[in-house]
């Protein structure tokens, strides 16, 4: 599957948990920064650098939604697989 359509099925993931995506060009020091998950107003927005390749984005929101309950929602085979890989790694760093 392509960058582009990942990032259609993430974007999709993240509507059904009531997530907010904003696309931000990042200037500066955080030009960097690939965004991430936050709170806003006490609402769930996941930042994604406007930027970045595809690629990067779609590792920044794969990142950011697989801290989420994702028990509740269907997720398809490939999505579910780059979710799951990316729960595995932040439980290989802690």
């Amino acid at each position: 599957m392509d960058a582009r359509t990942m990032l259609g099925h993430l974007e999709a993931v993240a509507d059904q948990l009531g997530v907010e995506i904003r696309y931000e060009a990042m200037e500066g020091e955080s030009a960097l920064s690939p965004g991430g998950l936050c709170r806003i107003r006490g609402k769930q927005v996941i930042i994604v650098n406007s930027k970045a390749p595809p690629g990067d984005q779609v590792g920044t929101l794969a990142k950011a939604l697989s801290r989420l309950d994702l028990g509740r929602i269907y997720l398809r085979p490939g999505v579910r697989d780059l979710l799951e890989g990316e729960i595995g790694e932040e439980e290989g760093r802690g």
